[in-house]
């Protein structure tokens, strides 16, 4: 077999009996890691060493992985003023978390003669979210309802990381100020994005 010793340099090739002596001898296990090889690769290693970190570096990758996930939202043409801000609001909070935003525009009755409005409303919500997310599909008819996607400018894993160091920076803050109320504290934790948040359920105007 082809040894590798534990700090990665070359031993060269050796018998099984001559390997199993030096892993003894360093008080190591000996792993075969390339068994198709010819001859097969042996490395001297601290076993249980090396599970524990091939572990824990997949649990950061897990950690850092970012799925994408598209929020939904619904609106009628005559959306009030009011009702329209708070769809915004939404629309904002997901774009600011990474996410794509799929939005409906449901046409009722004679609604559906005037696919105008649907689109002025389209290209208004597009416009007012410029800063953080932009068109990825634009307005277009699937039977009585007109959809639009936008796409955010910051990308999940970045969106994951600032959430991250936001809810980091509130609760050295808290701990720095322990006149605050630990309420006070925890509400203020709560409206960072969770780093894998399920898709939220439509809301309809």
């Amino acid at each position: 077999m082809r040894l590798v010793g534990p700090s990665g340099e070359q031993v060269g090739i050796v018998p099984l009996a001559k390997a199993l002596e030096l892993a003894q001898e360093y008080d190591l296990d000996l792993v075969e890691v390339a068994a198709n090889a010819r001859p097969p690769v042996c490395k001297l290693m601290d076993y249980g060493k090396f599970k524990y970190e091939s572990a824990m570096k997949a649990r950061e990758a897990r950690k850092n992985q970012a799925h994408t996930v598209i929020k939904e939202m619904k609106l009628r043409p005559k959306i009030d003023p009011h009702d329209y801000d708070t769809k915004k609001g939404h629309v904002v909070r997901f774009l600011k978390q990474g996410d794509k935003v799929k939005i409906t525009i449901m046409f009722r009755g004679r609604e559906q003669s005037r696919p105008e409005l649907g689109f002025r409303l389209l290209q208004r919500l597009a416009e007012d979210v410029q800063d953080l997310g932009f068109i990825e599909s634009n307005p277009k008819q699937d039977g009585r309802n007109m959809i639009m996607v936008l796409g955010p400018h910051k990308k999940k894993t970045e969106a994951m990381a600032e959430a991250r160091e936001a809810q980091a920076a509130r609760k050295a803050e808290a701990k720095a100020n322990p006149g605050k109320s630990q309420n006070a504290a925890e509400e203020e934790l709560s409206e960072a994005p969770a780093e894998e948040a399920p898709a939220e359920a439509s809301a309809e105007a």
